[in-house]
């Protein structure tokens, strides 16, 4: 083996010597660089809340999430001024068991979106504009804590603003029913209460009215059928005579026996067709070799309007299985029965077999079609007693107490006069809890006078 030249040797350690300096010095060039490029981390669900370093939120346990550094030069160390606006908004996306709702801060006029499920919050400027007064400052950290000016919290966070309530919830209570006043509902209380809400649209609704009426035995019609035709003889045999008093007594007995027609529940139709007749009818008393009959059926007084003159009605022969004849409504009484509340409606039937028999019980039904109308659904309506309320849904978990005006009713829907409008959303189950709520509102702020508001973010 050679040996090896001194000279060489310390060449060759001196250069390594050199090398290992000159990397020595790259690393800590590069590791001092390193400690100067800000990290911060921050949690999604609570962005006040930042680290230096990476872990989870003190608060929610959610893993906080690095900020870029250009979005550290801009926002480190800057404190949230008066004209910054608390959202809150609770996301689906948190983690199970926690109650710690989303907080979202932003500027007037910024469209706010939530980080974690990228759901549109709101707009800022048209839910708690920068000109609203401020009535107090918090930690959303610490519920309850409230001071009366910026600062630090006891936990060394800037404290947020909180604005006067002037929302959607303000316009919303424009004309709301006295009593009421409209509700912010998050989505865990709408979800534990089990609201559901339905669109308020246009249907046809129809309706079967159904009776139970007899074939008329009425002697006492019969009677004023005869007086009546009797009176208008004797009336047109006076204006032939030459005695103009008499002629004016037989007129009166004419319209007196007419009234008492009306009384017994003709229409002025049918009282002008007895005025032609010879003779009153007799099916009012025997069975009629035609088989003519009349139909009386009692209509109940909250049904009554859905029922008019010329009405088809359809009747079930009981003494008949399967049998069916069809007529329609000559009148309608004037008068109820004060006892069943009632009112008949009479039609004129024909069974050519002679099957009507008077006092025959048979089975009647009226079928009403209301046409196409604006529909609520019957479980939307909330009947007060004195009024009929319905909650819209405004949206971002506003509910407005809405007064209604309902008509028709049938296959489970309203029909809607007056309050709301085609395609709103209306609600159709949890009402009860709403109304409530809705109620201890207004009252709460019936009793200070409607001012201050109140901060609507933990409801």
């Amino acid at each position: 083996m050679k040996k090896i030249n001194k000279g060489i040797i310390i060449a060759l350690l001196t250069a390594l010597a050199a090398g290992g300096a000159f990397a020595v010095s790259s690393f800590n060039k590069e590791k001092y660089s390193a400690s100067h490029v800000e990290s911060v981390y921050y949690c999604p669900m609570h962005p006040t809340y930042t680290s230096e370093k990476s872990g989870d939120c003190p608060i929610c346990n959610m893993k906080l999430v690095k900020r870029e550094s250009a979005e550290v030069s801009v926002d480190k160390g800057k404190p949230q001024k008066a004209e910054d606006i608390c959202y809150m908004h609770n996301c689906p996306m948190m983690k199970k068991g926690q109650k710690c709702p989303m907080m979202v801060v932003a500027k007037a006029g910024e469209a706010v979106t939530c980080p974690v499920c990228g759901t549109h919050v709101a707009e800022a400027g048209g839910v708690f504009p920068a000109a609203n007064k401020v009535l107090y400052w918090t930690d959303p950290m610490l519920p309850g804590y409230k001071a009366d000016k910026p600062g630090k919290s006891p936990m060394g966070m800037d404290l947020i603003p909180v604005y006067e309530e002037s929302s959607g919830l303000e316009g919303a209570g424009v004309g709301a029913p006295q009593g009421y006043a409209p509700i912010l509902v998050t989505p865990q209380k709408r979800q534990f209460i089990g609201v559901r809400t339905a669109k308020v649209e246009r249907r046809v609704i129809s309706k079967t009215i159904r009776t139970v009426g007899r074939i008329a035995y009425d002697p006492e019609l019969y009677q004023a059928e005869q007086e009546t035709i009797s009176s208008i003889r004797a009336w047109k045999e006076a204006e032939r005579s030459a005695n103009p008093d008499a002629a004016g007594n037989a007129k009166r007995l004419v319209e007196s026996s007419q009234m008492r027609l009306r009384l017994l529940g003709l229409s002025k139709e049918l009282i002008e067709e007895v005025a032609t007749w010879d003779s009153p009818d007799k099916s009012l008393l025997l069975t009629d070799p035609n088989g003519k009959a009349w139909l009386y059926a009692p209509i109940y007084e909250y049904e009554l309007p859905l029922v008019k003159v010329g009405q088809t009605v359809s009747v079930e022969i009981s003494a008949a299985l399967g049998k069916t004849l069809t007529s329609t409504i000559r009148s309608i009484d004037s008068v109820l029965d004060p006892m069943t509340r009632t009112a008949r409606v009479r039609a004129v039937l024909v069974d050519p077999d002679g099957g009507l028999k008077p006092e025959m019980f048979v089975n009647a039904s009226i079928a009403v079609n209301s046409g196409e109308v604006l529909a609520i659904p019957e479980e939307a309506v909330f009947n007060t007693g004195t009024k009929q309320i319905v909650f819209v849904d405004k949206g971002e978990g506003i509910f407005e107490p809405r007064d209604v005006k309902v008509g028709f009713k049938s296959d489970g829907f309203y029909e809607s006069k007056e309050g709301v409008l085609e395609g709103e959303s209306v609600v159709t189950s949890g009402n009860f809890l709403i109304d409530s709520e809705s109620r201890l509102k207004a009252a709460l702020e019936g009793m200070s006078g409607g001012e201050g508001g109140e901060h609507q973010h933990g409801q």
